[in-house]
């Protein structure tokens, strides 16, 4: 079910006022709308025109963000070094893919053969080898304001790129103060997070920044799913048990609603009744709750994309950009076996780590592809930092921010393209650097986001979305 942190009182329905109000907040925001006409208005709003927008801009209608949380070593999945020393080689050797000349780990051969519908970037770099503000920078595209810190998520940090999504959504003028009417009832949310918040939450209960709105206020964050995809019981919506009733405190709403301008001009209030409408129809609309529901797939397409949490969470995150969502991000599970490999590295790889990622990914390629699907969609693959080239004592790696990896595919990425390169030990970027800023400004460029569009805090304070340039050759 939505995750709710605390405690809360129980209503009649059910469900408790925080429910209400996460769902309320959450899915308010979320209108399914053509970003790239959205984008070309803000920007136009802010600069005066769209010129010089260049064909590339808005191929994407939508997003699929895949982040392998911990962070995946990515010279034994994509840049393996062979003629580097052994204690930085490791154990694993590179096999041949779809595409000449490109290798890429032995424990991912279905994405071996797959790599003509997917592109490399083998030079992404930043400063930041702690897990919570390196996640703030790769999955805002914007450094975090405190980075010697270790900092929990906080009300003043950059918004994600789920959060921006539903901010575009609602200031393009169809959305979060819009009226209700523009928008079709049982439309699903811009941006969803799956096997979240628990992969935000560390043992000590330190909420991790880079997943939530920041100083665009709760009310754009992601519509969280904390209840892994793979349960047989996987049903993330909570329960209305009378809907009646439920219908009945709504036209109660509505007669509030229509109470004095002195009560109705305050935006605060007009946000409130938005979003409780909207709750409304997030837990009333059977399409919505359908999107969700896994066990209309086949249990042979169930099967292609394993049985684990990323697996089925691909899977769900297919059947959410199908029906209209624009960006869904897929966090590897944190109780799972996860990317943080300071021992065993090539032990837990090679047994659970690359075997449900290579299956899981396959098989989202594969599917999206079959539906006709992939070339309006991009999928981003990314961890927050890379892994240390030299191998400790304990068979691991450690932290390694100055060089990764990270994957692109459709909406017009080439296949096979591999664009950078690291020294012979993958320790640096040996050719054309790319920042956080530079892939955010990609991202944003091909979901028909400007990336000078210029965002503002609840103070009014002006920020650029991005500082980055897209990295045209792969566009």
């Amino acid at each position: 079910m939505l995750s709710i942190p605390g405690q809360g009182v129980r209503c009649c329905e059910g469900l408790s006022r925080r429910e209400w109000l996460r769902v309320g907040g959450l899915g308010s925001v979320g209108l399914s709308l053509p970003l790239l006409s959205a984008g070309r208005d803000l920007a136009a709003a802010d600069r005066g025109a769209t010129a010089g927008l260049r064909p590339s801009f808005g191929r994407a209608k939508s997003c699929i963000v895949l982040f392998l949380f911990g962070a995946p070593a990515h010279q034994d999945l994509w840049d393996l070094k062979p003629a580097a020393p052994l204690e930085v080689r490791g154990e694993f050797r590179p096999i041949p893919s779809s595409v000449p000349d490109l290798f890429v780990g032995e424990h991912l051969p279905e994405l071996a053969q797959r790599a003509h519908r997917f592109g490399l970037i083998r030079s992404v770099t930043h400063p930041d080898n702690t897990h919570t503000v390196a996640m703030h920078y790769m999955l805002s595209g914007v450094r975090h304001a405190r980075p010697a810190t270790n900092p929990q998520n906080a009300p003043d940090d950059f918004p994600c790129f789920g959060a921006m999504l539903n901010y575009v959504a609602a200031r393009s003028g169809r959305g979060r103060l819009a009226a209700s009417s523009e928008r079709s009832a049982g439309s699903l949310p811009a941006a969803v997070s799956l096997n979240a918040p628990a992969n935000q939450v560390s043992a000590n209960n330190h909420i991790f920044p880079g997943f939530f709105a920041g100083f665009l206020g709760n009310g754009y964050d992601p519509l969280f799913v904390s209840q892994n995809a793979n349960r047989p019981d996987f049903q993330p919506l909570p329960a209305v048990e009378n809907v009646e009733r439920l219908a009945a405190r709504r036209q109660l709403l509505a007669t509030v609603e229509r109470q004095p301008a002195s009560i109705d001009g305050n935006a605060q209030v007009r946000e409130f009744e938005l979003d409780y409408s909207r709750a409304f129809d997030v837990l009333t609309s059977a399409a919505i709750r359908g999107a969700f529901t896994l066990a209309d797939e086949s249990p042979s397409l169930r099967s292609n994309y394993g049985s684990t949490p990323f697996g089925q969470g691909c899977l769900l995150a297919r059947r959410l950009v199908e029906r209209g969502a624009s960006l869904v991000t897929v966090n590897w599970e944190r109780d799972d076996a996860y990317w943080d490999t300071h021992k065993n590295n090539f032990k837990l790889l090679k047994s659970t780590l690359c075997p449900n990622f290579d299956r899981g990914l396959a098989a989202l390629l594969d599917d999206l592809t079959q539906r006709g699907l992939l070339d309006e969609t991009l999928i981003v693959c990314l961890g927050e930092f890379g892994r240390t080239p030299q191998i400790n004592a304990a068979a691991g790696r450690d932290h390694w921010a100055p060089c990764n990896t990270v994957l692109l595919a459709g909406a017009g990425v080439p296949g096979g393209a591999v664009y950078g390169s690291s020294d012979r030990l993958a320790a640096y970027p040996a050719s054309n650097p790319v920042t956080p800023q530079d892939l955010a400004a990609t991202i944003y460029h091909l979901l028909g986001i400007d990336r000078h569009l210029t965002i503002r805090d609840a103070q009014g304070r002006p920020y650029a979305l991005s500082t980055g340039e897209p990295v045209w050759d792969l566009l």
